[in-house]
């Protein structure tokens, strides 16, 4: 089978053909939250059973431990300031990772109950911090450690680390996952990947317009499948790259599904690097893997 898969002509733009999947390391067992330093031209990501974080080097394409253990971490992100955001599902917190390797505690409780288990993050160009909180931490020894939730919902909440106001902003989820917010910021997509474990609880992609610091005129997306929308990234032109059970399927911002990327296994999560931030990186369930496109991600830091 190709590697790229086209249902309407708008995908071809983004294809170069003489490009192919790489494949850049192996061995894990749940790869997650990939995070790309382009000042240090390296990829961060999670191994999220094993408890622990990798580091692959562009330039030598070595794979060192970044941090051992990790609180079982998920999602990371970077934020204005370059420093790296973690989800953590053990520790059942965000952190920070100072410039000087601190790690400083952004939010681990709302209302004096626990979060659940916090899964991915993104942040605003204005320094907020927002990240969903499903229970996948906290459901089995294997992800994190099992305990029951104390606040008795999923929530995708938003941290301010000026003023340390944290609130939710969405709590009707079945269990909320990776987030994104489109070029402008004007739109904030949020996964619902409660079809795993219920068959019966939704596998898609919801879009809220953001107003402020609030959300508000919710509406479906898209539908994923098959398995679920787990991370995803969005590119200059709006586009969603998203995790899905048969590799990365690519949305316009208006919903409609353009094309697919076959990767060898289930995909958890993506993220765009390289110089040019035209490279998606690509986290298989126990692969990382890396592909060209004629398109770039968003900024980030």
């Amino acid at each position: 089978m190709d590697v790229f898969e086209i249902f309407d002509k708008r995908f071809s733009r983004y294809l170069i053909p003489i490009v192919f999947l790489e494949k850049l390391h192996g061995g894990m067992r749940w790869a997650e939250g990939p995070v790309y330093f382009g000042d240090q031209r390296c990829l961060i990501w999670s191994d999220l059973p094993n408890n622990r974080m990798l580091r692959w080097d562009e330039e030598t394409g070595q794979v060192t431990i970044f941090r051992s253990p990790s609180n079982f971490s998920n999602g990371n992100t970077r934020d204005r300031e370059g420093r790296l955001v973690t989800c953590e599902h053990r520790g059942r917190r965000v952190t920070r990772t100072e410039l000087n390797g601190k790690i400083t505690v952004l939010a681990d409780s709302y209302q004096g109950k626990r979060l659940n288990s916090p899964n991915d993050v993104v942040v605003k160009s204005d320094g907020t911090v927002w990240f969903t909180d499903p229970t996948y931490g906290i459901s089995a020894e294997y992800e994190g450690g099992k305990a029951e939730s104390e606040i008795g919902s999923c929530n995708v909440y938003r941290f301010d680390p000026k003023s340390g106001d944290l609130q939710i902003v969405v709590d009707d989820f079945s269990r909320p996952n990776g987030l994104a917010f489109s070029p402008d910021e004007s739109i904030l997509y949020i996964a619902d990947s409660g079809f795993w474990p219920n068959p019966e609880a939704p596998h898609h992609i919801r879009a809220f317009d953001v107003a402020g610091d609030r959300l508000k005129s919710s509406r479906v997306l898209a539908e994923v499948s098959p398995g679920i929308p787990d991370g995803f990234r969005v590119d200059i032109d709006g586009n969603i790259w998203t995790s899905a059970g048969d590799g990365v399927q690519c949305f316009t911002s208006g919903g409609d599904l353009i094309g697919k990327i076959h990767v060898p296994e289930k995909v958890a999560n993506v993220c765009f690097g390289g110089p040019a931030r035209d490279r998606l990186f690509i986290c298989g369930f126990t692969s990382l893997y890396a592909i060209h496109l004629n398109t770039r991600g968003v900024q980030a830091p």
